[in-house]
């Protein structure tokens, strides 16, 4: 069965347009390349951004995660960078379209090089999807955009790079939310090192029953606290439909948790 008004595909004269968060968001997407899907607005909402903070989306792509979070957050400002200057002129264009002008900004840019230039300009939350493929290790699609969005720019690209740019770029005790595989916590964790602690780590279940394949895990700069396993989100009941859970979040742009505001 379908889930109608979770993510609507209408298709226009030269490219798909969606929207998301039952029509709150549209979304122009790119020819090729990483297309907004459940990924992006679940990880929006694990973002625990408050109104008048700034965040950064590493990675945005046409706007899937930051314009949901603007659309769940009030006065929240939110920055996206992205690599391919295309990709980048949509994003722009979907600011324009939701009415994000005044408080979004797209900024071209690879992730292994942005550096905000002064401590001042640091980010309070940071957010990101990287590729689920390091680069070098997969079969490279031959279109460009679907290169970068499937593994990256580059074969020594790795999700490291991402927590490194993310560290850099966000003030102390500042939050990263990354959405990834789950078969690749053991790689997050591991570049998170020592520098962030108060790591929350929740499973996204396709079925009840069924083993996770993507997690949302979130933590805290320069924190100690210990880890946390939290119950997680069951998305799907046995028909193919949303549970009512996982449908607050998509439809509705509920919270993940109690502090996501």
């Amino acid at each position: 069965m379908e889930n109608k008004g979770l993510i609507k595909e209408i298709i226009m004269a030269d490219a798909p347009e969606i929207t998301v968060l039952n029509g709150a968001v549209r979304l122009v997407q790119a020819p090729d390349g990483f297309r907004t899907c459940l990924d992006s607005v679940m990880l929006a909402a694990a973002c625990p951004a408050k109104a008048g903070q700034r965040v950064l989306d590493l990675g945005c792509g046409v706007g899937g995660a930051m314009f949901s979070l603007a659309s769940r957050v009030a006065d929240v400002h939110v920055t996206g960078v992205e690599l391919l200057a295309d990709v980048v002129a949509i994003a722009r264009d979907n600011a324009a379209l939701n009415g994000f002008d005044d408080r979004s900004a797209v900024i071209c840019d690879d992730i292994c090089q942005y550096r905000v230039s002064e401590p001042t300009a640091r980010f309070d939350h940071v957010m990101c999807n990287p590729p689920f493929m390091e680069g070098g290790k997969h079969l490279r699609s031959p279109k460009e955009g679907k290169a970068i969005a499937h593994g990256g720019a580059g074969e020594n690209v790795s999700v490291k790079h991402w927590i490194d740019c993310a560290f850099h770029n966000m003030k102390p005790g500042g939050s990263i939310s990354v959405i990834h595989r789950a078969d690749t916590m053991d790689k997050i964790m591991q570049a998170f090192g020592r520098r962030f602690g108060a790591v929350e780590i929740t499973p996204l279940w396709p079925k009840a029953g069924v083993d996770a394949k993507r997690v949302i895990i979130r933590a805290r700069k320069d924190r100690k606290s210990p880890a946390v396993l939290r119950a997680g989100v069951v998305l799907h009941r046995d028909d193919g439909t949303y549970t009512a859970e996982a449908d607050k979040i998509l439809r509705d742009a509920a919270p993940l948790y109690a502090d996501a505001t």
